[in-house]
């Protein structure tokens, strides 16, 4: 699928600008992770890491097979002075460029519904976490009220296309959720829960 970068990041930058710290609030208030090491995969502008790093003491890779979108993510860590907390890291989610057991949060918003191998990529994800470790993957916008606020201004932009609207319907939807758990499954991986509400959205949670 090919992206749009630039005008991708100006959505994500304003549009669903007040996303990011919520779900960062949510990701802690589950995990208890607040150290350590974290990916954030398929960082795009590396929204979401920078407000854990910001948040926590975790050091945060901001992992991303875009090289336009890394750039964008490393100017995010210069503008929110996080040199010292944050770098990027080029690569697919199928093929982790980290060792086994490095990485004590993983987490992705919005970019699960991309993946090709959806088992692979959580076999992969799996891999990297250390001991302990968890796994916080999905998608959605921290609350209902966001939710219709931002479908509601997704369709204005769109001049009253409801095709923003349905594939949120769809990515966070029952038949998704099915998808998940099934490839969970032919991953191996047992240890995991769904997370699945109009207030939060649809998220894998994975703990090694």
């Amino acid at each position: 699928m090919t992206i749009d970068v630039q005008k991708y990041d100006k959505i994500a930058k304003s549009v669903f600008a007040p996303v990011y710290p919520l779900i960062a609030d949510q990701i802690i208030a589950h995990t208890g992770v607040a150290r350590g090491t974290g990916l954030d995969i398929g960082c795009g502008g590396g929204y979401l890491g920078a407000v854990l790093a910001r948040k926590t003491d975790l050091f945060v890779r901001f992992f991303d097979a875009s090289p336009d979108m890394l750039e964008i993510a490393r100017r995010t860590i210069a503008e929110n002075g996080l040199a010292e907390h944050a770098d990027i890291l080029q690569g697919d989610v199928t093929a982790i460029p980290l060792p086994d057991n490095t990485v004590d949060l993983a987490v992705s918003r919005g970019s699960v519904f991309f993946w090709n191998d959806l088992p692979r990529s959580l076999a992969e994800i799996q891999r990297v976490l250390s001991p302990g470790g968890w796994a916080y993957i999905g998608g959605g916008f921290g609350s209902k009220a966001i939710t219709e606020s931002i479908v509601a201004e997704m369709t204005k932009r769109n001049q009253g296309s409801k095709e923003f609207r349905d594939r949120v319907r769809r990515n966070l939807g029952p038949e998704t959720r099915d998808r998940f758990e099934a490839a969970l499954k032919s991953a191996g991986i047992d240890s995991f829960s769904i997370l699945h509400s109009d207030e939060i959205g649809l998220w894998i949670v994975m703990r090694k």
